[in-house]
């Protein structure tokens, strides 16, 4: 795979920092269209300690906050919303087809489906190995960045 962007890169576009910033790197952006980044998926992430003890798998609503990131790479490098930040409006028809384990690499694929001035809605798809993960939309309104 080859890296677009690194963390530090990612860093420069979104306001997320440790524990929360949840990509790794982007492989491909068409700004203000699209993003496919990737999560690789460490045992040492500390929500594992909890979820599960024994049998650690990825919480869902991570990998739905994973696909947003991925997202607002894409949407906040638009001269046009640059300096906003993007927050959740709601989360549409999000399915969850396979678990996500400690050593694997979660992509990330989040494609905007409607943008304006006061926020959008992407079509999302997270995958590991090829295999389909979770898929959905998500919807997203822009709040006054910092």
């Amino acid at each position: 795979m080859d890296i677009l962007m690194d963390r530090e890169q990612i860093k420069e576009i979104l306001p997320h920092r440790d524990p929360f910033l949840l990509l790794d790197e982007i492989l491909e952006c068409d700004i203000g269209k699209r993003a496919k980044a990737v999560w690789h998926i460490t045992e040492e992430l500390d929500f594992f300690r909890g979820h599960f003890p024994g049998r650690p798998v990825l919480p869902g609503v991570l990998i739905a906050e994973a696909l947003a990131q991925a997202g607002a790479v894409a949407i906040l490098q638009d001269e046009r919303f640059k300096g906003k930040l993007a927050v959740f409006g709601g989360i549409d028809g999000m399915r969850f087809r396979g678990m996500v384990l400690p050593g694997c690499d979660l992509v990330l694929e989040t494609e905007m489906i409607k943008l304006s001035s006061i926020g959008g809605k992407g079509a999302v798809k997270a995958t590991v190995d090829g295999k389909t993960v979770c898929e959905g939309e998500i919807l997203f309104a822009f709040a006054p960045g910092q």
